[in-house]
């Protein structure tokens, strides 16, 4: 009977890791470039929702409403094959890196907007009676309070990022798993390269779960 240890080729997985590591530098790249724009994005989004006039909330919520209920693979492939059709064209890691981002903005853009709703009456009340201007209200008062109790939600979604960079393959970019499986393609060492993949993704998302639960805990004191 054949055995996992008589199939498993050590001398396959040598010569798969320079690609493993031009594959997790990819996939590196795409995640905290696209956790930077749903970061910044969702924060956009969420004091969006509480400007003063429905002409900006409204919009807001239907654009951002359509984003989180389509899937990101849809919105990969449109933005990198119907935007070239309006003269709007860029390289598969950047279309990417942007399709990531703007779609878990949406999310972000939820978790951002529970931190704000969390941060007492009062706060927004102290501001006024101080006669903050409205940008100082948010930057000086809200906002830092607000970050604070998100911050460990906004790291799962980093998870949730990383987890799905494997859908940009789709569009031909060459993150971890599509190094792999091209590798694999050639040799035909399946079992190793896709293995050393699955557990590059443990190694890089079991760690920073465990800090996230850290922090949640440090924060929550």
């Amino acid at each position: 009977m054949t055995t996992a240890s008589d199939t498993w080729d050590w001398s396959a997985v040598a010569d798969f890791m320079p690609h493993f590591w031009d594959g997790v530098l990819v996939t590196l790249q795409a995640l905290v470039l696209g956790s930077l724009i749903s970061f910044s994005l969702g924060l956009v989004w969420a004091i969006a929702f509480r400007a003063p006039t429905r002409f900006v909330r409204w919009p807001v919520g239907i654009v951002t409403e359509f984003i989180r209920n389509t899937p990101l693979l849809v919105q990969l492939f449109f933005l990198y094959f119907v935007l070239p059709e309006w003269g709007i064209q860029f390289s598969a890691l950047t279309t990417g890196i942007v399709a990531i981002g703007l779609h878990y903005s949406t999310y972000t853009a939820q978790v951002y907007r529970a931190g704000i709703e969390a941060v007492p009456a009062g706060q927004w009340e102290a501001a006024r009676a101080l006669s903050l201007p409205y940008h100082r209200t948010w930057t000086a008062v809200i906002l830092p309070q607000a970050i604070r109790r998100v911050i460990p939600a906004l790291g799962n979604y980093v998870i949730a990022m990383l987890k799905d960079t494997p859908l940009l393959a789709g569009i031909g970019v060459l993150e971890l798993l599509q190094r792999s499986r091209l590798e694999a393609a050639q040799t035909f060492q399946y079992t190793e390269a896709l293995t050393v993949v699955g557990v590059a993704f443990i190694v890089i998302a079991y760690p920073s779960s465990l800090l996230l639960r850290a922090l949640e805990r440090r924060l929550v004191r």
